[in-house]
């Protein structure tokens, strides 16, 4: 194990050998130990055990305050969706008690795909109908994933409210980077008007679902043997509330044909947002008319959550270079809201 490139000390494999085996998973040595890369700050890790592949899912070594709550929710929310037609990683078992290995863990079956923000293989990079039919299936599984009951979901979420507190807490977010030394406050054209606008057009009830949280193009797995969307990864931030938020979230990020995009750029011939919010209101019994508000709604939240990096870079707490890329980011995203409004 030792010579493997991965934090052996985050994952006791003695440990995890005898938590499966009181599971009553197949035994055996630990085989194909690899790590999984994509960006995640939590230790992902592939294995094979008893003719058997799995991916362990944990916070780092040194997790943050939250980290093994995060993983708690994950983890529920998972085992929820395991018997639905949502695309989402299927968990084996979870372990919930952090004193077994230090931290909550849990073990999910592989997902057969690829990040299209990566790259596409074939057949995807050279067919176009794929590619336009990419965008379509993402829309789709985000209906799936709106139809599911969120009540055994108890206690996960305060939808009471959730639109109405979206505006004031993300500019207390933002008035709170003025503690940062070194942080000149916000510079962001359009932030108060924004702001305004979506206190006024607020969309005046919703019906509670549970919501991703982060739902956009790199946090979708597609199939290799065509455009269906293998799975939606990276659970972190799920929540019950209003799923339309998810659709403006998508729409807030998403390429443009031509492959640019605020966020996520490079693939070209996706389906357009028009084209997404179509979809999902024909797929959806849920009201789409307020679409473009969802969408400034996410972008005036992504863009404040990634000014916190600018802020935190002014400080000397982040690298330059990233604080400067991600208030260049905020500055696209609320040109975008200004598009969409």
């Amino acid at each position: 194990m030792t010579s493997l490139h991965i934090d052996v000390t985050a994952i006791d494999f003695d440990v995890l050998g005898a938590w499966m085996d009181e599971q009553g998973l197949p035994g055996g040595p630990f085989e194909q130990v690899a790590p999984v890369t994509g960006g995640t700050q939590n230790v992902m890790v592939r294995f094979t055990r008893g003719g058997a592949a799995y991916v362990l899912r944990r916070p780092p070594l040194h997790p943050r305050a939250r980290s093994n709550e995060v993983l708690r929710r994950e983890a529920r929310v998972l085992t929820l969706l395991r018997d639905t037609p949502v695309p989402a990683p299927r968990l084996v078992a979870a372990c919930t008690d952090e004193n077994v290995m230090g931290a909550v863990f849990y073990l999910m079956e592989p997902v057969d795909g690829f990040n299209a923000a990566v790259g596409l293989p074939e057949p995807h990079a050279s067919d176009p109908a794929i590619r336009h039919r990419m965008g379509l299936e993402a829309a789709s599984a985000l209906t799936d994933l709106g139809r599911v009951d969120h009540r055994p979901l108890d206690g996960f979420g305060r939808p009471e409210g959730f639109l109405e507190r979206q505006v004031p807490r993300w500019m207390g977010e933002l008035d709170g980077y003025a503690a940062l030394e070194g942080y000149p406050g916000p510079d962001i054209p359009g932030l108060e008007e924004t702001a305004a606008w979506l206190e006024r057009n607020r969309p005046r009830d919703f019906t509670p679902g549970i919501m991703h949280g982060d739902y956009h193009l790199a946090n979708l797995m597609f199939a290799c043997d065509g455009p269906r969307v293998a799975a939606i990864v990276d659970w972190e931030m799920c929540t019950v509330g209003d799923p339309l938020v998810d659709l403006g979230w998508l729409l807030a990020t998403w390429p443009s044909p031509d492959g640019t995009s605020a966020l996520y750029g490079g693939v070209t011939g996706l389906a357009t947002t028009a084209e997404l919010v179509e979809c999902y209101a024909a797929l959806s019994d849920r009201d789409v008319s307020a679409a473009d508000w969802y969408a400034v709604l996410a972008c005036f939240k992504l863009g404040i959550v990634l000014e916190g990096t600018h802020a935190r870079a002014c400080a000397g707490r982040a690298p330059k270079e990233l604080g400067d890329l991600l208030h260049a980011t905020t500055l696209n995203l609320f040109a975008r809201a200004r598009a969409f409004m």
